[in-house]
């Protein structure tokens, strides 16, 4: 499997099933294949570099965590729902720490008008609300991750659902209620409901990687309602004459910031998309000439 790979996407990541050969001998296994993945959670990685980091794979379900205090923050959300919907798995909203929350149906409000048709539940550890609704994703067989920020309530969450402390947790800053990246690498954990969580460290960076216009319509799905009735079917809706987004924005039905943050994830995608096809092009070329090599090698 090792002579095949050309970057990190190719070896197994935390999900991931795999065949292997076991060595009961001296207690080890060799993976031999990664078996397909059904679903795949990833990110570009942090800083500059325009690589693919797999968060979680074969997922069913991704608990996209946000804390009802300062952690609250419906533009990353807008992000969050887009990816989710990329990796092929099903997004579920968690708003933890409701008992620091003293306006929580506002809040909630707040995430309904930009989570179409996606599940919302909100929750508290400290006072044994809403375990029910998160185990109902949690059967025999099913698998699901917790992604957020640092200080959400993650490995808060996955104690509460396991029912004894597996995760560290500290406190998050008096100051500004941020967490202090508690958990600093993904753990998959089995569950006595049978199903299996994933805890992951918080993101301070989440930048996309891939975003099919299928999964950014279903985060945007009030603008792209609003784009089928424009003039033009290529409206790019800055300015071209019956637009009925720049209507919605004139008259008040959509949200300046909303609709920003559409055009920034676009044009984000946009960027991405040429960098990627570009490194996709390199990397088929490198992966025939390894597997021509290794042919070449047995002959």
């Amino acid at each position: 499997m090792r002579h095949l790979a050309l970057g990190r996407e190719d070896y197994p990541a935390v999900g991931d099933w795999v065949s292997v050969d076991e060595r009961p001998a001296d207690g080890k296994a060799t993976i031999h294949k990664i078996l397909p993945r059904f679903s795949k959670f990833s990110r570009n990685m942090a800083g500059l570099t325009t690589e693919e980091q797999i968060v979680a794979t074969d997922i069913n379900t991704v608990f996209l965590v946000m804390a009802m205090n300062h952690d609250f923050n419906v533009r990353r959300l807008e992000r969050y729902l887009t990816m989710a919907w990329d990796s092929g798995a099903n997004p579920v909203i968690v708003l933890s720490k409701s008992d620091l929350c003293d306006h929580v149906d506002e809040k909630v409000a707040e995430v309904e008008e930009v989570a179409f048709g996606v599940p919302i539940h909100v929750v508290s550890a400290v006072h044994d609300t809403g375990r029910e609704q998160l185990e109902a994703y949690l059967g025999k067989g099913k698998t699901a991750v917790f992604l957020g920020s640092s200080g959400a309530g993650k490995s808060t969450l996955t104690n509460w659902l396991y029912g004894r402390e597996l995760q560290t947790v500290n406190n998050v800053r008096e100051d500004d209620d941020r967490g202090r990246h508690t958990t600093t690498n993904r753990e998959l954990i089995v569950l006595p409901t049978g199903g299996v969580v994933i805890d992951t460290p918080g993101m301070r960076e989440l930048q996309l990687w891939t975003a099919s216009d299928q999964s950014v319509g279903q985060s945007f799905a009030d603008i792209e309602t609003l784009a089928a009735d424009c003039r033009f079917r290529d409206c790019t809706h800055s300015g071209e004459p019956g637009c009925a987004v720049q209507a919605a924005l004139a008259d008040g039905r959509l949200e300046q910031a909303r609709f920003d943050s559409y055009v920034k994830l676009q044009r984000e995608l946009a960027f991405l998309k040429r960098k990627t096809d570009k490194l996709a092009m390199l990397k088929e070329k490198e992966r025939w000439k390894k597997i021509h090599m290794s042919m070449w090698k047995k002959h």
